[in-house]
């Protein structure tokens, strides 16, 4: 059974890579290696001691993409591959939908001409836009509220409108509420680009002296604290919602949405009182205003999830936060030390 990974460099496609062969599944991963680094897929092999084929292609170039699945005899795809920053999205729309829109369109042509049918796509609890009411659910109607959300949506659209015109598809489109922590070795973890855009890379930062504090947006939200309360999900949790996904649509036909988290909010305080707590580290912090678009509580219904596919997540706060500080403990410098190194060689 061989699966296309697109995007397997990346945090949570490398911990589902682990998952994945692990679990006895044979990978192929494409990665242009825009959010990601190569080093990471030598770690997924330090971890599982087993190899895979990597082809360091973009899913917008149709022909690499076609080799591939001519070299390949693939089995169903996992897709991962896009681009992911919220702010950037605003401030680059057109090269938002076009990566991630266009790059899917291509993926799914290249799948129909070698007759595979059979796709997990990484969406997003973005896709819920700003609702009032928690917890979300599947069924609530969809409203993204920027660019990055809206390709999310769009594509979602698309892969019904697939099924809708060929029904020996089969599609799981995975909501993800907000991924941290990394794999319990230390040896793969997130390693964003820049300046990171989620609490916890950024708290894992301040924690190891990169940055001088965390800023909080906002502190006078209708919550127990005043801070902004979402639902986190291990990584590992998340990569082992994958496989579940997968095993899921490779027995039958169909295109169903799955929330991802653990159905427990938490706010950015309890968050930040769990990083100390497990890292014996004080992460400073200063009150900003609000940003806007940011709504005061948002966790998942995970119930259809562990109804259809037989998944709960099984990883506390603690659990998180432990493993994020031990992957950053490790890699102060994300995956850029050896890369360097090797460079240099």
């Amino acid at each position: 059974m061989k699966i296309l990974i697109t995007g397997g460099a990346g945090y949570i496609g490398t911990h589902t890579c682990v998952e994945l062969l692990n679990g006895g599944y044979e990978i192929v991963v494409v990665d242009n290696y825009s959010n990601s680094k190569p080093e990471s897929l030598d770690r997924v092999r330090e971890i599982t001691n087993k190899d895979f084929p990597v082809y360091a292609v973009d899913i917008l170039d149709r022909k690499a993409l076609t080799s591939v699945f001519t070299e390949n005899e693939i089995d169903a795809v996992i897709h991962f591959a896009g681009l992911k920053a919220v702010g950037e999205s605003v401030s680059f729309p057109l090269r938002y939908y076009y990566n991630n829109v266009t790059g899917t369109l291509i993926l799914c042509d290249v799948m129909r001409e070698f007759a595979v049918s059979k796709i997990v796509f990484s969406s997003s609890a973005t896709v819920y836009g700003m609702q009032e009411c928690v917890p979300f659910h599947e069924d609530l109607p969809l409203q993204a509220t920027n660019p990055y959300g809206r390709t999310k949506l769009m594509i979602e659209e698309i892969l019904h409108d697939i099924y809708q015109s060929n029904h020996n598809w089969s599609i799981a489109l995975l909501r993800y509420f907000n991924p941290i922590g990394a794999h319990h070795s230390g040896l793969i973890g997130e390693d964003p680009n820049g300046i990171p855009n989620n609490l916890v890379p950024y708290i894992s930062q301040v924690a190891v002296g990169k940055r001088d504090k965390l800023h909080v947006f906002g502190n006078d939200y209708p919550t127990h604290d005043g801070t902004g309360v979402r639902d986190y999900i291990h990584v590992s949790d998340l990569a082992a919602g994958h496989v579940k996904a997968l095993e899921k649509v490779l027995q039958t036909e169909g295109i169903e949405a799955y929330n991802l988290g653990t159905s427990i909010g938490y706010s950015v305080m309890e968050v930040i009182q769990a990083f100390e707590e497990n890292s014996g580290r004080a992460i400073p912090y200063e009150i900003k205003n609000r940003r806007l678009g940011d709504i005061a509580v948002s966790f998942a219904d995970s119930q259809k999830a562990e109804k259809e596919l037989g998944w709960t997540a099984k990883k506390g706060l603690d659990d998180m936060c432990r493993d994020a500080w031990r992957w950053q403990e490790k890699n102060p410098n994300g995956y850029e030390e050896k890369e360097q190194l090797l460079n240099k060689n």
